[in-house]
């Protein structure tokens, strides 16, 4: 089970989930997030990742200039883009050299319409929000390898695992103590609960 964990922004917080063998860390640059690091910020903390360990910058909404930009100076390997970007903002990203995640939440998806060389994520309704998933937004489960999110916690993640049988699992909110503040002992605690 590929398990990312999203949204960090403390050295003790990227050393927490890379100890506790999550596959991916996440880094928010989408502007209004209570989780946004500054990219000189996040340098740093992008380079004390081992290799093996995915590194992932989150955009929503952005012009693709400047997600490229932003991306180059925190080091992240992985874009991952938020609502409604048109393909070419996939392309461009790839052609720079970075892996692609696109992310939609479970209301918008279909089955159809959603090819491309990238990784898709299926979030909640209310993307970023911490919003529970409802398993009632997602009737047919993709059919290629997907990334579940929307509220994970601990104590939900197996259960929703069972149910979607997706590839991977997508963490934020459900490991943090305070809106923004990750904690390490969630981190641990979600990473046993996702690989039992």
């Amino acid at each position: 089970m590929f398990v990312k964990v999203c949204g960090l922004r403390t050295a003790e917080t990227v050393a927490a989930a890379v100890a506790a063998g999550a596959d991916a860390v996440g880094f928010v640059f989408a502007p209004g997030s209570v989780r946004l690091i500054d990219a000189h910020a996040a340098a740093p903390l992008v380079a004390g990742v081992p290799e093996g360990v995915e590194t992932v910058g989150v955009f929503r909404g952005q012009p693709i200039d400047e997600v490229l930009r932003l991306a180059r100076e925190a080091g992240v390997g992985t874009i991952q883009l938020h609502g409604d970007e048109p393909d070419d903002h996939f392309v461009r990203a790839t052609a720079a050299g970075f892996s692609t995640i696109r992310a939609i939440s479970a209301a918008r998806y279909t089955t159809s319409g959603h090819a491309g060389p990238h990784r898709l994520l299926i979030d909640a309704t209310v993307p970023g929000s911490g919003t529970a998933f409802d398993p009632a937004d997602l009737p047919v489960p993709p059919d290629v390898d997907w990334l579940l999110a929307g509220g994970l916690r601990p104590d939900t993640v197996a259960a929703l695992i069972a149910a979607f049988a997706p590839a991977g699992v997508d963490v934020s909110s459900g490991v943090e103590s305070a809106p923004g503040v990750k904690d390490p002992a969630l981190i641990r605690a979600f990473l046993a609960a996702a690989r039992p």
